[in-house]
């Protein structure tokens, strides 16, 4: 028997307030379950030098939108750790990407709200050329242009949360690497 992958609905989150600061904790189930308790999350959108975004497919056991195209690494930040700790833990798990020595840029901090939960989203870009190589928490991922992106807005190919982080970031950017 195959065991199925699933989120761990016990998992313990830090609930913040809009600056951050910590208020209380709660499991993913709360968190993820309509409660709207806010918490954090880290968000890592990589380019490569042509200006191609890469992209995760979510896998269908995931919680929170299977099967769509997302950020390139996503992830919660645990009790205990800090924004940059959460970075480096999810970018190494998601994409065996060690960042402790490339130049990451925070891009913005905000507040994501759907229908059934609040992120307090830390948004960084990275621009990286060398191989990735995407864990089983993700259903692999590929570099998308922006034409590609643009073509697929709307339709439910990306998960919601993208395509508002998508506008609110590089709305109208060349998707160029910064300097």
């Amino acid at each position: 028997m195959v065991a199925t992958a699933h989120d761990n609905q016990e998992e313990m989150f830090p609930v913040v307030d809009e600056q951050g600061n910590i208020t209380g904790a709660a499991t993913r189930g709360e968190c993820h379950g309509g409660s709207m308790l806010l918490h954090p999350v880290v968000h890592l959108h990589v380019f490569n030098a042509r200006g191609e975004l890469y992209l995760q497919k979510r896998p269908e056991w995931k919680d929170i939108q299977p099967g769509r195209w997302d950020t390139a690494v996503g992830g919660h930040i645990d009790l205990g750790e800090n924004v940059e700790m959460a970075l480096r833990r999810e970018t190494l798990e998601e994409l065996g990407i060690d960042i402790s020595e490339a130049t990451v840029e925070r891009l913005d901090t905000y507040v994501f709200t759907s229908e059934r939960e609040r992120e307090l989203v830390y948004a960084h870009r990275l621009t990286w050329d060398a191989a990735l190589s995407p864990s089983a928490e993700t259903d692999g991922g590929r570099f998308f242009s922006r034409e590609e992106i643009l073509a697929q807005m709307g339709k439910g190919f990306f998960t919601p949360n993208f395509e508002s982080e998508y506008r609110r970031l590089f709305s109208g950017e060349a998707d160029t690497p910064k300097s």
